[in-house]
């Protein structure tokens, strides 16, 4: 009769151990997709002309104006690997000085830190880099 008993009693500790092994598993794993994921956007802006570099600092969601230039940031992303890190981030500027074209987008789409080459950012006075996301 005793031996049922420890058995009984090692089997709701098995299962009271792997509750917890899976219980710390999600929490870390939902931890790991809120680190990806940023609330802030840093750019890089570079008047060409008097070859100055701002660093600007962006709410997702929120619209700054730059000069000429309207700029907002959808999402920002960084990457699950420490060894070789890559930020993303859906960027979307205007040009304000072009009053025709108020709902043209001079660049709309996603940006990578690593590879600014992959969708450039092409404009005549600016140059705009992807620096952090957090």
């Amino acid at each position: 009769m005793e031996s049922k008993r420890n058995i009984l009693a090692g089997n709701n500790k098995f299962n009271f151990y792997l509750f917890i092994l899976v219980y710390f598993f999600l929490i870390n794993h939902s931890f790991a997709k809120d680190n990806t994921e940023g609330v802030f956007t840093n750019l890089k802006i570079l008047d060409k002309i008097s070859s100055k570099n701002t660093l600007v600092k962006l709410k997702n969601g929120e619209p700054i104006t730059f000069k000429d230039l309207s700029i907002k940031s959808l999402k920002c992303k960084n990457s699950e690997f420490d060894d070789n890190p890559e930020i993303t981030a859906y960027i979307q500027v205007k040009d304000l000085t072009d009053e025709n074209n108020n709902e043209v987008f001079v660049f709309n789409g996603w940006m990578f830190s690593s590879s600014p080459s992959i969708t450039p950012f092409d404009h005549p006075v600016y140059d705009v880099w992807l620096v952090k996301c957090y």
